[in-house]
């Protein structure tokens, strides 16, 4: 990339690249401003620190993950959405790695009200609205989606599912399954 050519967009691409590589945690700006053929003080004109350039990855990732998920989404309910959004999640962080660790990164208040974030709750109340569950239990549902979803990916990405000759897909959709029963007798609990 030529020095006229950088842009914060074009920096935050390359630093999202780079997170997949090597991990998100050593995205810095001097590791982007190797990357890209310049010197670090070149990118200060760009992003301001490293947890500026962090945080604007978090953004890029968390946007590129929602668009991901509304598309898996589109036209499907019930058990059938459950598994499009749980499949978009663990795809993308089989494909992206940095950038899943980077969805992951707190961001103040004020950003996160802003992000994507926001889309990916809405998303996952939309799933729930399948099972007619009321308040306070969406709340809970909601949390244990993304508790279950983000502990089988990160264990799976560290190799915890390699020592056994189950397929870790077959988990998965056992995970699946139950989730989705689990979420029905919530529904019909709160019916009844």
């Amino acid at each position: 990339m030529a020095r006229a050519g950088l842009t914060v967009d074009r920096l935050v691409v390359a630093g999202a690249e780079l997170a997949d590589r090597v991990g998100f945690d050593q995205v810095t700006v001097a590791a982007v401003a190797r990357g890209v053929g310049v010197r670090t003080a070149s990118l200060y004109s760009h992003v301001k620190s490293s947890q500026d350039l962090r945080t604007r990855i978090a953004l890029y990732a968390l946007e590129e993950l929602a668009d991901l998920v509304a598309e898996a989404l589109a036209g499907r309910a019930g058990r059938d959405a459950l598994a499009a959004f749980a499949d978009a999640y663990r795809d993308y962080a089989a494909r992206h790695p940095g950038r899943y660790d980077a969805t992951r990164l707190r961001l103040d208040p004020e950003t996160a009200a802003g992000s994507a974030g926001v889309r990916h709750a809405q998303m996952a109340r939309a799933v729930l609205r399948g099972y007619d569950l009321g308040e306070p239990e969406q709340t809970h549902a909601v949390r244990t989606l993304g508790s279950v979803f983000h502990g089988y990916i990160s264990l799976e990405a560290a190799g915890g599912f390699s020592h056994t000759p189950v397929d870790p897909r077959q988990s998965w959709e056992w995970i699946i399954d139950s989730l989705d029963a689990l979420l029905r007798a919530g529904g019909a609990r709160a019916a009844g």
